[in-house]
């Protein structure tokens, strides 16, 4: 069995000495460190790291070492998240109609791919219900309108907390979240359909056609009250002909959207991304 560990991500300003006071907390605490990662982002002035350490042999349990770490991390004006490495946090899937996403990212889930639990899907349409009766997951149907979206998504915000969801995922969930939503909901990842910043909002498929580009991609990022405009976290692209029409272009699409999207859910799980402004680092 694998042993525990625990993560910080951490964002400062640069300064000497940081990466010997951070690796001295978990040395005099007894910490066996087996993952150290950092950058320097000299423009911005900061220093962003993650370190990875073994919980066996730790002294100080889990519930003392974030006031512990606050008192180093105070006096270097940092940010910082800890997490755990056998922490299983709680997706909950938004969707519209388009199965592939979803269906992809279940698989990977009972594959276990990565740790988490889908215990709810979230849609404003009723037609992937047979997918979550398959799987035994719970599916909510909540339409949105223009006219009822205050009153829906504060459905949506009752059902992540009833759940205890700890990320939402959209998975081709076609449609805007208010910026009340995510001040109350921040942890959402999207999946969108073309290599960002190009062709943002709908049909981007569409739009690349009749541009006639070699290339399409898809971006997974965070979500922010900006359409299409949050940290990214993953992108990949395949290259396109002349001879390929728009639905040439959406297949092949949407094999790079299950890919990217997976990829994106499986770093946030694993604690590798660190947001930092509307850039991201993500540690390998």
């Amino acid at each position: 069995m694998v042993s525990p560990t625990a993560i910080l991500l951490i964002s400062c300003p640069d300064q000497k000495g940081l990466v010997a006071k951070i690796a001295n907390f978990i040395y005099a605490n007894g910490g066996h460190i087996i993952h150290a990662d950092q950058h320097t982002d000299f423009a911005a002035g900061l220093f962003l790291t993650r370190i990875e350490w073994q919980l066996d042999g730790f002294y100080l349990p889990r519930d003392l070492i974030a006031p512990a770490f606050n008192a180093i991390a105070q006096p270097l004006q940092a940010k910082w998240e800890l997490h755990f490495s056998d922490t299983v946090r709680r997706i909950a899937i938004w969707i519209s109609r388009q199965d592939h996403c979803l269906l992809d990212l279940i698989w990977r889930q009972r594959a276990k791919e990565f740790a988490a639990e889908i215990p709810v899907i979230i849609s404003n349409h009723p037609d992937l219900q047979v997918v979550a009766d398959q799987f035994d997951i719970d599916y909510c149907h909540i339409s949105v309108t223009k006219e009822n979206k205050q009153e829906q998504e504060a459905k949506q915000l009752e059902l992540l907390e009833q759940y205890k969801i700890d990320l939402v995922v959209l998975a081709k969930y076609m449609q805007v979240l208010s910026e009340e939503f995510l001040t109350k909901f921040p942890q959402v990842i999207n999946i969108h359909h073309s290599f960002l910043p190009a062709f943002i909002g709908a049909n981007p498929y569409h739009k690349a056609f009749e541009r006639g580009v070699k290339i399409i991609g898809a971006t997974s990022h965070y979500v922010t009250a900006n359409l299409d405009g949050g940290p990214i976290i993953e992108q990949d692209v395949v290259r396109v002909s002349h001879r390929d029409e728009v639905e040439d272009l959406v297949r092949k699409g949407k094999d790079l959207e299950r890919i990217v999207l997976a990829r994106a859910v499986r770093l946030h799980l694993q604690n590798r991304v660190l947001v930092y402004g509307n850039r991201t680092v993500v540690f390998g």
